[in-house]
């Protein structure tokens, strides 16, 4: 199959042919993901500083798209803990209409880039900042619950990670012992049932055990109905609010931020999900899926969504081998939003709190993290350096620093793995050291590995300690098999100077991507100044022929 196929894999399944038992299976599956979704859109809501029924919207608009028009057949998407730091900076800085025009931006930014092919970048970004911002993400979230778990008498939380922990330590007297009591009874009771009975779903026990006590003992605590009276789920009529060039531009940031998260999120989600089933996920249709999903999700004053990593392992372990569980799982948060809206509003902060305890210590992935910090010294302080600037910067700041970081790491690792070697043995043609025989006059230098930027000052220090000038230099290009435009030019530059010292530079082997390369830049050949050869050979009589000439 194609990967690079753009044809949403629910359109592949029914073409395929769509039986009762597959119905019945997805059905079971859908069914169960929706149960643990339902809390967890709202508690995820609720972190991210929008209401609860907004959490909920997003599950089901959002969720239902993912599954419809995504390029995975098992993806569940909805709104993700990845977002809550996000969503709440852009929603403390642009208000929640700000939100909704970046995230209708960041699904454009998506839709884009499945068009033009990007799905392959999740290959391109290195395990440590992918690790290390989640972690941070992660540390982020569960700081941000403590004051709902705690029950602390505080008016507002500063945002910062220092100030804000400095504040609870300062409220720590006002703690609220029913609170903190609902609190960490639902966190045990999560943890317990994911011990001893994994099937059950825990979030949603949890949350139903809360509202049950805090409904029948009449516990003074903060529930969602006291934080958010009058919530309900409805869906309004699709709008935007007012654009203007000077909005864009000023959220063009988080949109980028958001699509970035949500198509890398989305594309760790499905290469997991392929691990489990055997299947392959069509990354460039699953980011076009993820799009329009979010730009539709903002029209109806949704969140940004992604594909969930624990709800798609969820599905597919209940089952699900279809889009239709998916679809399923969305209509399910609606019927059941709906049916049970009065009594959603019994249900204790502190409870939340819990769930996105559980989720927080999911994101940080600290077997991972601990495994990374085992690493070389360059993957080491990328990890490091982009949790902290998570936790003590912003998200966006870490993504950036940490892939530019990387890419600086990558190309020094690249610089050291390339050789300019004056005196080697070829390998691969089982020849004796290459100046063994040479012909007076000549010089020989074979070049392993790729001629970028990086590298292009070493060739040219190569040049330079040349002595005595000879009358051909060789150099030899079969295990170079790229050359960008930094390497041309130093390749020009060896030209201009061997020309200088009245010395005929000898190119063997270029491979086509070099070739074509040079082409480009016009480094064509030019008689009595630079030749290409095919082979070793080739060239030793070409240089031979010039130094006797």
């Amino acid at each position: 199959m194609n990967r690079a196929k753009l044809e949403p894999k629910l359109l592949t399944v029914l073409r395929e042919g769509y039986s009762l038992a597959q119905l019945r299976a997805d059905s079971i599956a859908g069914l169960t993901v929706g149960i643990v979704a339902l809390p967890l859109a709202m508690a995820l809501a609720i972190a991210s500083g929008a209401s609860p029924e907004k959490g909920l919207l997003t599950a089901v608009i959002a969720g239902f798209l993912i599954s419809a028009l995504g390029g995975s057949r098992v993806q569940i998407g909805g709104p993700t803990g990845a977002f809550v730091v996000v969503v709440h900076g852009i929603i403390t800085q642009h208000g929640y209409d700000g939100l909704l025009i970046a995230t209708f931006l960041g699904g454009l930014i998506l839709i884009v880039a499945g068009l033009v092919k990007l799905g392959q970048v999740i290959r391109y970004i290195p395990h440590p900042v992918v690790t290390g911002f989640t972690a941070g993400i992660a540390v982020i979230i569960a700081s941000s619950q403590v004051q709902d778990f705690l029950g602390l008498d505080l008016a507002e939380a500063p945002a910062e990670f220092l100030p804000k922990w400095q504040a609870y330590f300062a409220a720590f007297d006002t703690l609220d012992w029913a609170t903190t009591a609902i609190g960490f009874g639902s966190l045990a009771l999560i943890l317990i049932l994911r011990r001893v009975a994994p099937k059950v779903p825990g979030y949603l026990v949890a949350v139903a055990a809360s509202a049950l006590i805090v409904a029948l003992v009449g516990l003074p605590v903060d529930t969602v109905g006291s934080r958010f009276p009058g919530m309900t789920l409805s869906f309004p009529a699709p709008a935007l609010p007012e654009l203007s060039v000077a909005r864009v531009q000023a959220l063009l940031p988080a949109a980028f931020t958001i699509a970035f998260l949500a198509g890398i999120e989305a594309l760790l989600s499905a290469v997991v999900a392929d691990g489990m089933t055997g299947f392959r996920h069509r990354p460039n249709q699953e980011l076009l899926g993820q799009g329009v999903a979010n730009s539709v999700s903002a029209l109806f004053g949704g969140l940004p969504a992604t594909g969930a990593i624990a709800r798609t392992a969820t599905n597919v372990k209940a089952g699900g081998r279809t889009p239709v569980a998916g679809i399923v799982h969305a209509l399910f948060v609606a019927l059941a939003a709906v049916a049970a809206k009065d009594l959603l509003g019994f249900i204790p902060m502190a409870a939340l709190a819990a769930i996105l305890f559980v989720v927080a210590w999911g994101m940080s992935e600290i077997d991972r993290f601990v495994a990374l910090l085992r690493m070389p010294i360059g993957d080491r302080a990328l990890l490091l350096i982009t949790f902290f600037l998570t936790v003590f910067v912003d998200l966006t700041a870490a993504i950036a620093i940490g892939v530019t970081l990387a890419s600086f790491l990558f190309m020094a690792r690249m610089s050291e793995a390339v050789e300019v070697e004056a005196d080697a043995a070829d390998a691969d043609r089982e020849d004796p050291a290459q100046r063994e025989g040479l012909p007076a006059g000549v010089e020989v230098f074979r070049i392993s590995g790729p001629l970028f930027f990086g590298v292009a000052g070493e060739l040219l220090e190569s040049m330079r300690r040349i002595g005595q000038p000879p009358r051909a230099i060789i150099l030899r290009m079969r295990l170079v098999p790229y050359l960008d435009a930094s390497g041309a030019s130093a390749l020009e530059e060896m030209v201009h100077r061997a020309k200088a010292m009245g010395c005929h530079l000898i190119l063997s082997g270029v491979r086509p991507q070099p070739r074509e390369t040079l082409a480009r830049a016009g480094l064509l050949a030019r008689p009595g100044e630079l030749s290409f050869a095919a082979d070793y050979a080739e060239a030793l009589a070409m240089a031979e022929a010039t130094a006797k000439g």
